[in-house]
């Protein structure tokens, strides 16, 4: 098992080029680009990056979608073009034994709303729970600068959650805000982002190589809103494992 998942990762460096030049690499593969956890997911990479502590790790998404999805996705979340490949179905995925998600042979749309209503995944009401209620152990989202502009009639600043809540956590209503906004951004583009309904259920995995291409940590998620074994810091793992 392990020897033929480690010859699955290789092939999928080869098939990609994910070469990279830094220590580590960071493979993603996502479900469809319309997914709530690929919105999530990849605003937090984008982070990441962007407070430059991907230095000793190169990024590399896999994701179900097309070019325009692409093009739109990494406008939106941040994430950069180069670093993120499109397939047209989730082939890869099985390969690699990534979670398809609840399938009752109704059709996407019906197994993903079980799913979110916590059928096959026990973890999504918690999660979605938290949205609203806040979480004391979790970083805020949004820095009292943020301009915060949901469904195009409701515009309101970051500073609003600090009067209310204060800040230095994460307050009541904040990630449901954030998850609010992404889920507009994917009805507003749904035709470039969900490709085939019939993949609204593929959940997402993580792989974490050494410079030898061998994995040294790896998760598989099962649940949605779930693509983190802790979803209160969902990139904990890399400052866990990467090191100077």
């Amino acid at each position: 098992m392990t020897e033929k998942f480690q010859e699955n990762i290789n092939n999928l460096v080869e098939e990609f080029n994910f070469k990279g030049s830094k220590p580590f690499k960071l493979i993603i593969l996502l479900g469809l680009l319309g997914d709530f956890d690929s919105f999530e997911y990849a605003i937090n990479l984008k982070n990441f990056i962007s407070n430059h502590q991907d230095k000793n790790l190169d990024i590399f998404v896999i994701a179900i979608g097309n070019q325009n999805g692409k093009r739109k996705f990494c406008n939106f979340t941040g994430f950069p073009e180069e670093n993120l490949r499109v397939v047209s179905d989730n082939q890869i995925h099985n390969n690699l034994k990534v979670s398809k998600g609840l399938d009752i042979g109704l059709g996407g749309w019906i197994n993903m709303l079980l799913m979110i209503s916590g059928i096959n995944s026990l973890k999504t009401i918690k999660e979605v729970i938290r949205g609203y209620t806040g979480d004391r152990k979790a970083m805020q989202i949004y820095s009292e600068y943020d301009n915060i502009d949901i469904l195009k009639f409701l515009n309101f600043s970051g500073n609003s959650f600090k009067k209310v809540f204060g800040d230095g956590y994460l307050r009541p209503f904040e990630l449901a805000t954030f998850r609010l906004n992404n889920m507009n951004e994917i009805i507003q583009n749904w035709g470039d982002y969900i490709i085939h309904e019939k993949y609204l259920p593929q959940r997402s995995a993580s792989f974490l190589l050494n410079d030898k291409n061998q994995f040294i940590y790896k998760f598989f998620s099962s649940d949605v809103l779930g693509y983190s074994s802790n979803m209160r810091d969902p990139l904990g793992f890399l400052s866990d494992l990467i090191k100077e």
